[in-house]
């Protein structure tokens, strides 16, 4: 699997390559210890915040967009993208969504309204791609996830 170009990754340079989808060791040693336990425990937080909701499904976006872990039933709730020494969810936000975010605008962290005030919106709603660099990125991408389909109780 090639993990990289011919130079040395920088921050944020995406897995590509698309022979196989990578596997739990290459996306640690990829990310690195501190994200990849990020990356774990949000993985665990969607296991265990919907169980038996979702099965992720690596998608190949090419050598630029290289691979990604979406969770998806019929609509999409996230997709993960594995960078050099980070990663970053996707979250679309669509119009109840974003009158959701808009009611509590002033309780998000302002780091959060300034990635959805730049992000685009589209037909079919607001893509976020948010970065996650600590556990307050981290919060803030399951409080999203939270308030686009809240968690099922059991």
């Amino acid at each position: 699997m090639i993990l990289s170009t011919s130079t040395l990754p920088k921050i944020g340079d995406r897995i590509t390559g698309n022979a196989t989808p990578p596997d739990d060791g290459a996306i640690s040693e990829w990310l690195g210890s501190d994200a990849y336990g990020q990356w774990t425990e949000l993985r665990t937080w969607i296991d265990a915040s919907y169980p038996d909701v979702f099965t992720p499904d690596w998608l190949y976006g090419g050598q630029n967009r290289g691979w990604s872990l979406r969770f998806k039933k019929t609509r999409a709730l996230t997709t993960l993208v594995p960078e050099y020494r980070r990663f970053s969810a996707i979250v679309v936000m669509g119009r109840a969504e974003r009158e959701k975010f808009e009611e509590r605008r002033y309780f998000w962290r302002p780091q959060l309204v300034r990635a959805y005030d730049d992000a685009k919106t589209y037909t079919d709603g607001k893509w976020l791609t948010l970065p996650v660099w600590s556990k307050d990125e981290l919060q803030d991408v399951t409080e999203l996830l939270m308030m686009k389909r809240p968690p099922l109780r059991r």
